[in-house]
């Protein structure tokens, strides 16, 4: 049997994307999936027992709180969370950048995986176990003169999984950073990307479950990953 039968992961950003092909993944191998998003939920999609879904937005502290008091009704704890939702706005001209830009960045990639990261650590520090995962890509590890600010948001991101790390170890908690390179979603909009060199939501997805299907003594603390195509 799987180690992820019965486990309860809370994903933020579910609907679409990573999130949802991750969900979809971890509910074939038997988990339970709470799905925290801001838009559709993927319950309207999906009929599975194991599958909660909550709308709510990761920069609200109280819609925060509420998801995770939710998911603790529905299935009793949290086993993981993976911090999935992610907002990208180019910036190829820093001076000509609005303020609201950079705000919404940073309230979603920033501040929304310090609120789920403290309202998981609460119930995983009772637990004495969990993990955490935060899907930050490699925007977090080499910057992009077309997204400085995301890139910005992204090591800010990558700091908190960072600076987190040695203290959830100390309390039995796992924390991962995952890193993806460009990854063909929702994210590009209408840019024109040569999205045929980039990696699919199920690649990520199939890492993703890897790392949470490890032994609980087993700790990846980062794993990084792209399309060979887009690095040639």
């Amino acid at each position: 049997m799987s180690s992820l039968s019965n486990k309860v992961v809370f994903i933020t950003g579910a609907s679409s994307g990573i999130g949802k092909a991750t969900a979809l993944m971890l509910l074939e191998a038997g988990a339970k999936i709470f799905d925290f998003s801001r838009t559709n939920k993927l319950s309207d999609e999906v009929s599975h027992e194991n599958l909660r879904s909550f709308k709510g937005d990761v920069s609200v502290e109280g819609d925060v709180i509420a998801g995770f008091a939710a998911c603790v009704e529905a299935f009793g704890t949290v086993d993981a969370l993976l911090n999935n939702a992610g907002l990208g706005l180019v910036s190829p001209d820093l001076s000509s950048t609005e303020l609201d830009a950079f705000e919404q960045m940073f309230d979603v990639n920033v501040k929304g995986v310090f609120l789920c990261n403290r309202e998981a650590l609460k119930i995983m520090k009772n637990n004495k176990s969990g993990h955490i995962l935060t899907v930050i890509s490699m925007a977090g590890q080499r910057t992009n003169p077309n997204a400085p600010v995301y890139c910005a948001s992204k090591f800010g991101a990558r700091g908190l999984s960072s600076g987190m790390a040695d203290q959830a170890l100390k309390l039995g908690i796992k924390v991962t950073d995952i890193n993806p390179g460009p990854t063909d979603s929702n994210y590009w909009g209408d840019r024109q990307v040569p999205r045929e060199k980039f990696l699919k939501a199920e690649d990520v997805a199939r890492v993703i479950t890897f790392v949470l299907d490890q032994p609980e003594y087993v700790l990846i603390r980062e794993i990084n990953f792209d399309n060979m195509k887009f690095l040639a």
